[in-house]
């Protein structure tokens, strides 16, 4: 199958997420500068959120690049990835707004975890749909960071209950780690 359509369609849904996440900030009632001091968490819950479906939506459309082609387990590991990002708003307007508790803070990463478990599986149906010497196969190898990735989300869910913001550093170090560019697909498709 072609994969255009996929990836028009994975495009649109990433699109709709960071408009609904935007949504959840609601205006100040008063002109005064202070009264940000009321929407802070939530803005930067937001400005968190908007960093990791920005990951994503750049790391999915790479990894699209470097296939050749899309199966049916394919569009079915896709929409999986998509659900668990499409409840970002979800998570990210709660955690906003009861930025010091620790359930929301754990939820959000729960939801993380699974995006980054349904990331992984994305990964491997594409390589397993793919030759082994394929650029696709290549490039991703053993995705070693998403697994990192994976095992610190494990970590920060039940940090949160301890220290809730213990956990928000963990979600912050793995945005980082993404943040920094992972050249292996772009290396094996332009060389």
């Amino acid at each position: 199958m072609n994969k255009g359509r996929l990836e028009a369609f994975s495009d649109g849904v990433f699109a709709v997420i960071i408009t609904f996440m935007v949504f959840n900030i609601k205006v100040p009632s008063s002109a005064e500068v202070g009264a940000l001091r009321e929407v802070l968490p939530i803005f930067l819950s937001y400005v968190l959120s908007f960093i990791y479906v920005g990951i994503y939506w750049n790391n999915h459309h790479h990894l699209l690049q470097a296939a050749e082609h899309v199966s049916g387990k394919i569009l079915w590991a896709n929409l999986h990835l998509l659900f668990w990002l499409s409840l970002a708003p979800f998570a990210t307007a709660w955690m906003g707004q009861n930025h010091q508790a620790s359930t929301p803070a754990a939820l959000y990463g729960v939801i993380l975890l699974f995006a980054g478990i349904a990331y992984f599986v994305l990964t491997r149906a594409l390589v397993a749909d793919h030759s082994k010497e394929s650029a696709l196969a290549v490039s991703v190898g053993k995705d070693r960071k998403g697994l990192w990735s994976i095992a610190i989300y494990v970590i920060a869910i039940p940090l949160a209950f301890w220290r809730t913001w213990a956990a928000y550093v963990c979600y912050v170090l793995v945005a980082v780690v993404w943040l920094l560019p992972d050249t292996r697909i772009e290396k094996v498709v332009h060389d």
